[in-house]
């Protein structure tokens, strides 16, 4: 069995040392969907939610996060971003939102945490927002779905993550 890179041989907890790891172009994508309530949707297409415009802030929340990801998870490197993005569209068929993060650097690690972070954090600002209108919403299916870069190279999810 492969050894657990963050914990040293004494045992303990350790951050992994990447200063002898050349710096590379790194990507990460990650998605996650929100199920609401078809009545909640209305609301946030039409921008009926009474803490102001749910997409744009949640949009602007999964962007900022993706920022401080390593003060939110100890053992994550500070990483010099080099681009952000995060994409939200309300899907009738859940019924409810799916998010899709894209995170660039060049680094010494990837970004994986980063893309994961920004839409985990997306989704729970979408909750935050309509929560008085909907209590039964449910976050779901927060994964990877591609990484690239580094010495593990090119990784995509097979099959259908809907």
């Amino acid at each position: 069995m492969k050894r657990l890179s963050h914990i040293g041989s004494d045992g303990k907890v350790q951050m992994v040392d990447v200063s002898a790891k050349p710096q590379t172009l790194r990507l990460a994508i990650a998605t996650g969907k929100m199920r609401i309530d078809r009545l909640t949707a209305a609301a946030i297409s039409q921008n009926k939610i009474a803490k102001g415009n749910v997409l744009a802030t949640a949009q602007i929340a999964g962007i900022q996060a993706a920022k401080r990801t390593a003060e939110l998870i100890p053992l994550c490197h500070p990483l010099p971003l080099s681009d952000i993005k995060v994409d939200l569209m309300l899907d009738p068929s859940l019924p409810g939102v799916r998010c899709e993060s894209e995170v660039r650097t060049t680094a010494r690690t990837g970004v994986e945490m980063e893309a994961l972070t920004a839409v985990a954090v997306t989704l729970l600002t979408i909750y935050d927002m309509a929560k008085s209108l909907d209590k039964t919403m449910q976050i779901t299916q927060i994964e990877l779905l591609e990484k690239a870069g580094g010495r593990s190279g090119h990784w995509r999810r097979i099959g259908d993550s809907t």
